[in-house]
């Protein structure tokens, strides 16, 4: 089974991105974590929305990146609309985004799972 680039490029990006975020010595203030923390979900939903449309054979770099982009910054945008209004939008968002994440992966692993049922490598043949 080989890894297409519609795979490699959001996951490579992904590492990069929070590999970057994770080393630098910048610290978050504390007013403004929650929506960070509801941008880098949007963010890691778009990864994985990416990773599935690559093993679909349907991966467009410029969808990912678009949507990797407004999606975040929408997440945040409506968190921070909803403390302003006194709603608490951040636990619906969350639990949508958290819900597309463990989709996209199911749908990943069964992807892969029915690929590798339909070419067993040599060494499960074997008797």
């Amino acid at each position: 089974m080989t890894i297409r680039t519609g795979v490699l490029f959001p996951v490579v990006g992904g590492i990069v991105g929070f590999s970057g975020v994770y080393l630098s010595q910048y610290t978050i203030p504390e007013s403004l974590s929650s929506y960070l923390s509801l941008a880098a979900l949007a963010g890691l939903d778009s990864i994985c929305g990416g990773v599935r449309s690559g093993v679909e054979g349907k991966f467009q770099d410029n969808i990912l990146l678009t949507g990797f982009a407004i999606n975040t910054v929408l997440a945040a945008a409506l968190a921070y609309l909803g403390d302003r209004i006194g709603v608490n939008l951040h636990l619906a968002a969350v639990v949508l985004l958290g819900g597309r994440v463990f989709t996209n992966l199911s749908l990943i692993r069964r992807y892969w799972l029915s690929q590798r049922q339909a070419h067993p490598t040599k060494l499960e043949t074997a008797p």
